[in-house]
């Protein structure tokens, strides 16, 4: 089976950088495939992005050595299960606040004995490799999400749980529930300790810890901090950016012409 890169980043104490990818298109996941992010993530959550449009986004990802990885909207083992089998070599789970939801996640990315993913990789194993079954335990890597009230009240159950890869950071969300306004990179010390101490709860574990940043100066803080995942922009972000600082250059330029 093609090793996860993202397993092997860890093993070796290194940190991970994440692209995401909001716009639902093939076109949007190679040209950002190219950039150099270790792994990409198509966004079913809060992207543009439907299930029908993963199949194309990951294969063409897959011209490129960039890990594929997937949130799915929802802990729904159905869908988990669709995107693994579409040839997503990570699953991000969103919103989730107990060990019992952290094991049901952890179960649907498993095959039996270990979990209750049904066999039938149908473009899996065309890119992970013909032993894709034998192995896909091994390799596939599970992240839940730690956003919530309930969730920051169940931390330690939560990263305790059997077979759980890495536990990410949601900033905003987790704004929502430490009541302060819903922002990336927040600075607020009220959040950045809890993101502390999730990082804290998580190393102990004997997992990883990803933080979902929105700058390259926070990401590289985040690093320095000790997070083995940072997720740096996105594709409508960059395309955002852009074009707003060549319209400004140019209104700036031609503005006393």
């Amino acid at each position: 089976m093609r090793p996860n890169k993202i397993k092997q980043m860890w093993k070796a104490n290194q940190c991970v950088t994440l692209g995401w990818l909001s716009v639902a298109h093939g076109f949007s996941a190679e040209v950002m495939a190219r950039q150099g992010f270790d792994a990409l993530c198509v966004d079913l959550q809060h992207g543009t992005a439907e299930m029908r449009d993963v199949a194309p986004m990951l294969q063409a990802i897959s011209q490129t050595d960039t890990v594929p990885v997937v949130r799915v909207a929802w802990n729904e083992p159905a869908a988990i299960m669709k995107a693994l089998d579409l040839g997503a070599y990570g699953i991000i789970v969103p919103l989730v606040n107990n060990a019992a939801e952290a094991a049901q996640a952890v179960a649907a990315c498993r095959y039996p004995p270990v979990g209750m993913r049904s066999n039938g990789p149908v473009r899996a194993v065309h890119y992970g490799g013909s032993d894709y079954v034998a192995n896909a335990n091994d390799e596939i890597v599970v992240m839940a999400m730690i956003e919530t009230k309930e969730g920051i009240a169940n931390l330690d159950a939560i990263c305790a749980t059997k077979g759980l890869d890495a536990v990410y950071i949601g900033p905003a969300d987790l704004s929502f529930a430490l009541g302060l306004p819903p922002r990336g990179d927040n600075p607020d010390p009220l959040h950045m300790a809890t993101c502390d101490k999730i990082l804290a709860a998580a190393h102990k574990a004997g997992i990883k810890c990803v933080m979902h940043c929105a700058s390259a100066a926070f990401a590289s803080g985040a690093v320095k901090r000790g997070f083995d995942m940072v997720m740096l922009t996105s594709d409508l972000s960059c395309m955002i950016a852009g074009a707003k600082v060549q319209l400004d250059e140019l209104k700036a330029k031609t503005k006393a012409a």
